[in-house]
């Protein structure tokens, strides 16, 4: 029918040409849309089965399907003493992370900015230097800087101002004194980021508004209040929620830092600065390898991170305002 209405079929060559000519951004789709399908979709889709299976050390190839029972004994079972303590901390360090982060963050732009102040790049050069390094780099070496042996305690202890070396990270750290450290030092790595954001924003303030409230009494407090942090806080908010989401699933910093030490004989393959996502990989290559219950775990994270993501980002001005 095609010849008979004069329509011309192409040939094999015709089609590749044209795949390499005018449909060339078809062709160049196709790799990213194959390496999305072969490294994205195909191991969560994976991931997803494994959690209603009996996967793990002791039926690695054996397995059947368990339906909801990896659930189970997450929630409800054997793992649940661990999976709830675990969770809290999780939340808690997001939060504290997060703000922390923000906060000084915006108050080191602040000062910096202020017109006391000279020699304003050189001083955010010197920040950034601690973002520019990599950041497992700056781990590794906090974590020997926080040794029991290692300088602050030396340093400490040559001042005299304490009398036995700190645990701050060890296996017989305190749970409390081990959590705050890494808070601590996320907000060293962290601040920077905050810095410079907060500092672009703050330059392009409008000055009229900022003269006008000066001229009708306000002072650098009540400016901040009413003028400079909504508006940092309206361009941050999206930022801000990323950057919660991140801290949720912030593999590094506890993992290169702490390892998850100090261990807690209450919990189920977890330690005390374990993270969801931490102790999730303890669950998947430690000694237990109860691979389903991982699973289970990847999918909660994904419940509370697409949860706290929407909420979130709904209850913004930014998302108000379109």
């Amino acid at each position: 029918m095609l010849h008979r209405e004069q329509h011309h079929v192409p040939t094999n060559g015709e089609e590749l040409a044209s795949l390499l000519d005018t449909r060339l951004h078809t062709t160049l789709l196709m790799l990213p849309i194959l390496g999305i399908i072969a490294f994205t979709v195909l191991p969560t889709i994976y991931m997803i089965s494994m959690a209603f299976t009996n996967y793990d050390a002791h039926h690695p190839i054996g397995f059947s399907w368990s339906g909801l029972q990896a659930f189970g004994n997450v929630l409800s079972g054997d793992l649940a003493g661990t999976f709830f303590p675990v969770l809290g901390w999780t939340l808690i360090w997001a939060v504290c992370a997060t703000v922390t982060t923000f906060f000084f963050g915006v108050l080191l732009a602040l000062l910096i900015e202020s017109k006391g102040i000279k020699h304003k790049a050189f001083w955010r050069t010197i920040f950034v230097i601690v973002y520019a390094v990599p950041q497992f780099v700056s781990l590794l070496m906090m974590a020997q800087f926080l040794d029991l042996q290692g300088p602050l305690n030396n340093i400490l202890l040559g001042w005299h101002l304490i009398e036995h070396p700190i645990n701050f990270i060890g296996a017989s750290a305190s749970p409390l004194v081990a959590r705050v450290t890494v808070i601590v030092v996320n907000m060293w790595i962290g601040i920077p980021v905050s810095m410079l954001v907060s500092t672009a924003i703050i330059q392009n303030l409008p000055e009229d508004q900022i003269e006008a409230a000066r001229i009708d009494g306000a002072n650098a407090f009540q400016i901040f209040r009413a003028i400079t942090f909504p508006q940092i806080l309206f361009v941050m908010s999206p930022a801000l929620i990323q950057q919660f989401i991140g801290n949720l699933n912030n593999f590094n910093v506890i993992y290169l830092l702490t390892g998850g030490l100090p261990m807690n004989n209450n919990y189920n393959g977890a330690g005390s600065t374990d993270l969801l996502v931490t102790w999730l990989y303890n669950l998947t290559f430690g000694q237990t390898q109860r691979y389903n219950a991982s699973a289970v775990l990847g999918i909660l994270i994904f419940i509370i991170s697409a949860t706290v993501s929407l909420i979130a980002y709904r209850r913004t001005n930014a998302f108000k305002e379109g």
